[in-house]
């Protein structure tokens, strides 16, 4: 379809008389121009440069000099086109490359767009827009709001009659485009890509999903164990009261794991607390820890793990700072949260809780699973049993349980022998402690509260942190934790 468009040439040029003093003018070499305008002899405008009883004029002149009937200026080669319509066309599924750029050879055709070329490659407008783009090999990868997929490089594929692929060299910058299999995109969080060796690492929070793109296609990695909390993580940041999320990612090189951050708000991310950092480890196959920073971006470079806070660039894993549990100046206290679920069809009595570890873990909270709700003064209620109370650990460490005869407790330096544990006790490098039952009294119940030790039910879930108090910043390795119990002969 033809079309047709205006082109205006413009061929004139602003001369400049200026009155360097009495009645002599200066033109520049213009002739032609007269003494006065409109037979005003004041000048327009004043001149800044020169003294102000000198006065300038400015004229739209097409004549060479400014000369009567001297030559005009050409056309020439430049004209300035004006498409009547003035609209544009965003195609924000299409892309479109422009000329070679060799910096070896000196080539840069980088502003050369020809349009009878074909220099554009459109996808499906129907999986939304191109969100990143990621070049491998002689292939790239294409990520758009709810398709994956992976165009060739100046390379095309031919099929023969029998649907046989091969591939051929062509003379098309991007060749024909193979979509991943699966309904899967990257929504609008390219933030969220990240990349180690052949494994390709993203989100589609439209679809609530953790992705992995490799050699066998895409897996998604959300449903190990984590389906339920991605759902509700996602939702929530897309309706935070603080405007809509974002997802910022990258690989720990470090310790060889995708690192994800959900955040409710790009302004000040660390200071809402539905913000949450997590990592993916396909050793284990699975989400193996929440962390405590809140990174705006994140990057590795050859063995360091980097992320970066409020314009702050952060280094983990300085052992030699000794610093663990640091992260942009603050101290962070690490948790483990566990279930012993040992017979889970046999209600148990679990008597102690024991750790093979470093000095300084506590107890924050050992409870056992609900009975079921029973009816209870005008209302019905779930009892568990719990161990401890909820102003203070449920078990001391080992140094913040030590305590002597006199009343003085850690960190007092006025410790006399003999030093009593209130918690934890080290016994052949194994730290153990016995559960003291302070769950409030069951109707019930044969016996309740104080009379009687231990924590009954089917199965206990227990959290454990550092004390804040022993050696901080330094190590605290936990390699495994067990309890004593007895099956219940009610």
């Amino acid at each position: 379809m033809a079309a047709v468009v205006e082109v205006k040439y413009f061929n004139t040029f602003i001369l400049k008389k200026v009155f360097a003093g009495g009645n002599t003018p200066v033109w520049g070499g213009s002739f032609g121009i007269p003494t006065t305008i409109d037979g005003d002899n004041t000048g327009y405008p004043i001149s800044t440069v020169v003294p102000s009883t000198t006065k300038e004029w400015f004229i739209e002149e097409s004549r060479i000099r400014g000369g009567y009937n001297n030559l005009t200026v050409d056309f020439g080669v430049k004209a300035y086109i004006v498409d009547a319509t003035n609209t544009a066309t965003i195609r924000s599924s299409a892309l479109i490359y422009s000329g070679l750029f060799n910096s070896r050879t000196g080539v840069n055709n980088t502003n050369q767009f020809p349009s009878g070329e074909e220099i554009t490659k459109g996808l499906d407008p129907a999986n939304g827009s191109i969100q990143k783009l990621y070049a491998e090999d002689t292939n790239l990868i294409i990520f758009q709001e709810n398709k994956v997929s992976r165009a060739l490089i100046d390379k095309d594929a031919i099929y023969s009659a029998e649907g046989a692929g091969t591939v051929t060299s062509s003379n098309v910058v991007i060749g024909q485009t193979q979509a991943y299999a699966g309904t899967y995109g990257i929504s609008k969080d390219p933030g969220s890509f990240a990349v180690y060796g052949y494994r390709k690492y993203f989100t589609d929070r439209n679809r609530n999903a953790v992705l992995r793109l490799s050699q066998d296609g895409i897996t998604e990695i959300s449903q190990y164990g984590m389906t339920d909390y991605f759902r509700d993580e996602f939702s929530n940041i897309d309706t935070a009261t603080y405007g809509p999320g974002k997802i910022v990612a990258g690989w720990d090189t470090h310790n060889k794991q995708y690192v994800l951050s959900t955040q409710s708000s790009s302004a000040t991310p660390d200071q809402y607390k539905q913000d949450k950092t997590l990592g993916f480890s396909d050793d284990a196959n699975g989400f193996t820890s929440f962390y405590s920073f809140i990174p705006s971006q994140i990057l590795s470079l050859k063995n360091k793990f980097y992320t970066l806070n409020k314009g702050r660039l952060w280094v983990h894993y300085n052992e030699a700072a000794n610093t663990r549990g640091n992260f942009y100046g603050v101290q962070y206290n690490s948790t483990i949260k566990f279930v012993f679920n040992e017979a889970p069809s046999n209600v148990k009595v679990f008597k102690t809780i024991n750790y093979e570890g470093a000095n300084g873990w506590q107890v924050d909270s050992f409870v056992s699973d609900l009975t079921g709700p029973d009816y209870l003064n005008s209302g019905y209620i779930n009892t568990q049993d719990v161990v401890g109370v909820l102003t203070t650990p449920a078990v001391f460490s080992y140094m913040t349980g030590a305590y002597d005869d006199y009343g003085n407790s850690y960190p007092s330096t006025t410790l006399y022998p003999p030093i009593n544990r209130a918690g934890f006790n080290r016994k052949e490098n194994k730290y153990m402690a016995v559960l003291m039952n302070k769950s409030q009294p069951n109707p019930e119940e044969i016996s309740f509260g104080n009379d009687i030790s231990g924590i009954k039910g089917y199965f206990a879930i227990v959290e454990m942190s550092l004390d804040n108090a022993t050696d901080v910043g330094g190590a605290k390795e936990l390699f495994s934790v067990s309890s004593n119990y007895d099956f219940s002969v009610y």
